[in-house]
């Protein structure tokens, strides 16, 4: 008997580093996949379509929406950001725990309709990190930037509707600390009790 696949929801603002976060953990837990997402926004440079996300314009996310093919969707920041629901499907039938590096709208909408679902929120120990971090980026104006950063504290507070605060100020320490919650969460006793079978 194996364990089952777990359903692992990773948010936080821009500018957490929540993307180098997850690719330690999935280079280091072969048991995790990452849930690819659909958005309406343009690659950033070195971004894969199918590998980071599935790159489609707004009149193809309108038919996924209408056709029930996703399992959330949410507005960000002028773009749209969905989770295709057959591959999650897929890779959990599978035994995979599913990875998914979406916004708080998202993760509420998987909340409701996956109540097991494990929520993870990452942030820097401090907020000044995120300001910090969004300019060294280069990739964004002014504007953009400062959009970014409202957004940021629109998401701090939703932060206690979430299981687990992971704290990012070393890439290799929060993975360390999601593959930690991963592995609890499967040694439950919720999870684990069908071992008990030949005894109780």
């Amino acid at each position: 008997m194996s364990d089952c696949g777990k359903l692992i929801v990773v948010s936080g603002p821009s500018g957490a580093g929540k993307s180098t976060v997850i690719s330690r953990v999935m280079e280091q837990d072969k048991s995790v996949v990452f849930s690819v997402s659909a958005t309406t926004r343009k690659p950033r440079e070195g971004e894969r379509d199918g590998a980071d996300y599935y790159f489609i314009d707004t009149e193809r996310f309108q038919k996924m929406i209408d056709n029930g093919e996703l399992l959330e969707y949410a507005r960000y920041v002028d773009n749209f950001y969905g989770t295709p629901k057959a591959p999650v499907e897929e890779n959990l039938a599978k035994g995979l725990s599913v990875l998914f590096d979406i916004e708080v709208q998202g993760a509420m909408q998987i909340r409701d309709k996956c109540p097991e679902a494990i929520l993870i929120f990452v942030i820097p120990s401090k907020f000044s990190e995120i300001e910090k971090r969004l300019h060294a980026r280069g990739t964004d104006s002014e504007e953009k930037i400062l959009q970014r950063i409202r957004t940021a504290r629109i998401e701090y507070s939703m932060a206690l509707n979430y299981d687990y605060i992971v704290l990012n100020d070393d890439p290799d320490t929060a993975a360390n600390e999601i593959k930690s919650i991963i592995t609890a969460e499967k040694c439950k006793t919720a999870n684990r009790q069908k071992y008990l079978s030949e005894v109780c």
